[in-house]
């Protein structure tokens, strides 16, 4: 099992390696998609009024405008069909996989944006998230229990459920700094991206992941400290549920809790957030599921006295690792491990340089 096996499975792999070149297009034209998008959406959004108010949890001091999910989740779209178009990809046996994860995800991208413009209620946006994390198991996009146990199946359909909720949720309370949950998506996207590639079942997941990792790096383009734009929760609703879904799909089998462990590693940063907000509250005697606060890991960086800048960078530093030892863990190839660091770094550095040197 290797990358040709699998982009061999989405009809994009021959021996000259054009499959290489499929993936790479897929990536770089969700990132030009969303990327040029952005400067439109912006613009209508200032006129309109869909922007955040300053709040407890954002470190916005005026209204920033909250619609770049529709960008993102826009240049993922574009990113899929026009690479179908462009280099016909024969999707026969992923096609219902990659069309479930966008129809959960496009649902939740509606809820997340009327949420961002109208509030709705914490119930509605919550069993939103339930039916669509039902929709994937319903289409066997699942963490599969094996444990010999006549509720195996309901127990699978809970995990599932808990998993994609649970991420869903933690990536949305990230978006709190500029470049934050933008960074941590694209960095685990591309990581996620490097294991499905190795395997042919997980071709649905190989597809989906280079048009996300593209478009997560052209929103960075904007949302880098000072952010022009912010992604909302239709943005972070989309990376969440995408990122949650494809971590799952393809080998995902529990037989102890140990073999939760290396998914796990991939989102560690954003479990590890929202566990401790929601233990600090307990503690507090607070509900934890109450109105944000500024208790979240990247307000305790700004509390010691670094920059948003560094405050992201030193996060996203944290997420590299976690994910580059979630691979090891996984059995990666050393090769693989580095050629997946050395994307990363120089895909995001360039990024940040270009926003620098845009302000500048």
């Amino acid at each position: 099992m290797n990358l040709y096996n699998s982009l061999k499975s989405l009809g994009i792999a021959d021996p000259s390696g054009t499959g290489w070149l499929a993936v790479v297009f897929t990536l770089l034209l969700a990132c030009l998609v969303t990327w040029r998008l952005i400067p439109t959406v912006r613009k209508f959004a200032l006129r309109v009024g869909w922007a955040d108010q300053p709040n407890a949890r954002r470190l916005n001091r005026e209204p920033l405008p909250n619609a770049g999910g529709l960008a993102i989740y826009a240049g993922v779209i574009a990113a899929l069909v026009l690479a179908s178009l462009l280099r016909p990809i024969e999707l026969q046996n992923v096609l219902a996989q990659v069309l479930t994860i966008l129809l959960g995800g496009s649902i939740l991208v509606l809820v997340g944006f009327i949420d961002d413009q109208f509030s709705l209620p914490p119930s509605v946006r919550l069993w939103t998230q339930i039916l669509t994390a039902l929709l994937l198991f319903a289409n066997g996009i699942s963490i599969e229990v094996s444990i010999g146990t006549p509720i195996d199946s309901i127990l699978s359909m809970a995990l599932t459920v808990l998993w994609v909720v649970g991420i869903t949720n933690a990536i949305n309370l990230m978006d709190g700094m500029d470049g934050l949950a933008g960074g941590v998506s694209f960095i685990t996207a591309m990581s996620l991206l490097a294991v499905s590639a190795q395997f042919p079942n997980k071709a649905a997941a190989t597809l989906v992941l280079a048009a996300l990792g593209g478009s997560a790096l052209g929103f960075l383009r904007h949302n880098f400290h000072p952010s022009r734009i912010i992604m909302g929760d239709a943005g972070a609703y989309f990376f969440g549920y995408t990122l949650a879904a494809t971590s799952i799909l393809g080998d995902l089998q529990v037989t102890t809790v140990f073999s939760l462990v290396p998914t796990v590693l991939f989102l560690l940063l954003p479990v590890l957030d929202t566990t401790q907000v929601f233990v600090r509250r307990l503690l507090a005697g607070k509900n934890p599921l109450s109105t944000p606060g500024k208790d979240h890991l990247h307000h305790r960086l700004l509390a010691w006295g670094l920059s948003q800048r560094h405050a992201a960078f030193t996060l996203w530093i944290i997420t590299l690792g976690c994910n580059l030892l979630a691979m090891a863990v996984r059995g990666m190839p050393l090769a693989v491990i580095l050629a997946t660091a050395s994307s990363i770094v120089i895909l995001l550095g360039l990024t940040i340089w270009q926003r620098i040197h845009q302000q500048s």
